[in-house]
């Protein structure tokens, strides 16, 4: 019940994150009343101006995005004052990356972070002992489902964790890292067919063209570093009471690398639909400064707190100290520095993994709420105390679904808390990117309007 229940309110959670931080472009195509213009030439006939997302009520993903409170200071977000001009070609190509590439493969991107989590709650990530760049046909016969259980047999897993495994409990792992590993490639499908179609029809410019390119090819390496992090667990282990497992280094950097182009992607998406952030007054603008000095640190941090729950899972340490706020019986476990040299410590004992994602977790939860506070007294864009306010609300959500799978041990818990990191770094991403300075053209032309007036 408790996993339905926090699966619920991650997929809740999840989609007003998604819907409020890439909004939809309407076409030009679309009716004027519904698409008002701002900027220069915003009079009829105009062939000028920047579109407006379109006011609740309309159809689409901000029809169900109405339902929230803070809709209202998240669509404001589109510049109000003389921000010059959108051409036609790259208004469209606005439109068609945020439906096409920033949505679907944002969106796909977390659930293949989530499969993955999966996998290996699962115990499946080993189950296929070869790998092929371009995927492989999976076993369509009894005989060929044979050769891969025999393949599977000859590995550490199978013989000191899984030995006497039935057929059809080993389909069931084969089947859930092949879907892994093929969700993956299908993923940069996704990427690359809108990319190519949109650079054939010159809707690309040079820059944005390079940095897609440059995530297409992070994409593509995900794959190479995912089995270099399965190869670690074909390894014998150094002693014979050591399960075997994949190493917790390459453990973390496949999911840093997973992070990493996740907020590519959605930064990239961010600078189509956003090209300059929101600016109301000068005193908007100085509070943005002000709270960016804050708000780059606490997005660090979530990160750094993210990336410690790889070490975490890579060394099972979940599945110790199931109690809290002590673990166990002290705040402290004896066995912290138990290791020589000391460093490895940090990423390959259990209680010093465990202990080091709590105290980034909770000076995480305590950042984001230290943020919050300073955002309440500085006159600042409604939207952005409106993104504080999420993130807030998604770190305590965080923190709720770590204990639980804490104490409760339940796998799907887990995965939603593995989730929980990249929903909760989205809006962080969103908050950076909108807290940037203004170009000089924004500013000369928001510093005349207020001498105009």
């Amino acid at each position: 019940m408790w996993g339905r229940v926090a699966a619920a309110l991650l997929r809740r959670g999840r989609d007003q994150a998604l819907t409020l931080m890439i909004p939809h472009l309407i076409p030009r195509s679309a009716p004027a009343p519904a698409v008002p213009r701002v900027g220069p030439g915003s009079g009829s006939g105009s062939s000028g101006g920047c579109l407006l997302p379109p006011r609740q009520g309309s159809t689409g993903a901000f029809s169900s995005a109405s339902r929230f409170a803070s809709f209202n200071a998240i669509r404001s977000l589109t510049p109000k004052t003389l921000l010059g001009q959108c051409t036609r070609k790259m208004s469209t190509t606005a439109a068609a990356l945020n439906s096409t590439v920033a949505k679907g493969t944002a969106n796909q991107g977390l659930n293949l972070v989530v499969l993955g989590g999966i996998t290996r709650l699962t115990c499946s990530g080993l189950s296929m002992t070869d790998w092929k760049f371009t995927g492989e046909i999976p076993p369509m016969s009894d005989e060929a489902w044979l050769v891969e259980l025999e393949k599977y047999k000859q590995s550490p897993e199978y013989k000191k964790v899984n030995k006497g495994m039935s057929l059809e409990d080993f389909k069931f792992i084969y089947w859930m890292e092949y879907a892994h590993r093929m969700w993956g490639r299908a993923l940069g499908f996704v990427f690359a067919g809108p990319f190519a179609y949109f650079i054939a029809k010159g809707y690309v410019t040079r820059q944005l063209g390079l940095r897609l390119s440059a995530l297409f090819a992070l994409g593509c390496s995900q794959g190479l570093i995912g089995w270099w992090m399965v190869k670690s667990g074909l390894e014998e282990p150094t002693s014979e009471y050591v399960q075997p497992r994949v190493s917790p280094y390459r453990l973390a950097t496949h999911l840093t690398s997973a992070f990493v182009i996740y907020c590519g992607i959605l930064w990239t998406a961010l600078s189509v639909v956003m090209p300059d952030p929101p600016t109301g007054s000068m005193s908007w603008v100085n509070g943005a400064s002000k709270i960016r000095k804050l708000a780059i640190p606490v997005s660090a941090v979530v990160g750094i707190t993210a990336i410690s729950g790889a070490f975490v899972a890579g060394n099972d340490a979940g599945n110790a100290y199931n109690s809290f706020p002590k673990m166990g019986d002290t705040w402290i476990p004896q066995d912290v520095f138990c290791m020589e040299p000391f460093i490895p410590n940090f990423f390959e004992n259990t209680a010093t993994a465990q202990l080091n994602h709590r105290i980034l977790a909770t000076t995480t939860l305590l950042s984001v709420c230290g943020l919050w506070l300073a955002a309440r007294k500085i006159d600042m864009h409604p939207a952005v105390k409106s993104l504080i306010g999420s993130a807030l609300g998604m770190a305590a959500l965080q923190v709720t679904l770590g204990i639980s799978t804490l104490l409760m041990y339940v796998p799907s818990l887990g995965s939603a808390h593995q989730a929980g990191a990249l929903t909760l770094l989205s809006p962080m991403i969103l908050l950076t990117h909108t807290l940037r300075r203004p170009s000089p053209a924004l500013l000369k032309s928001l510093v005349t309007a207020v001498k105009s007036t």
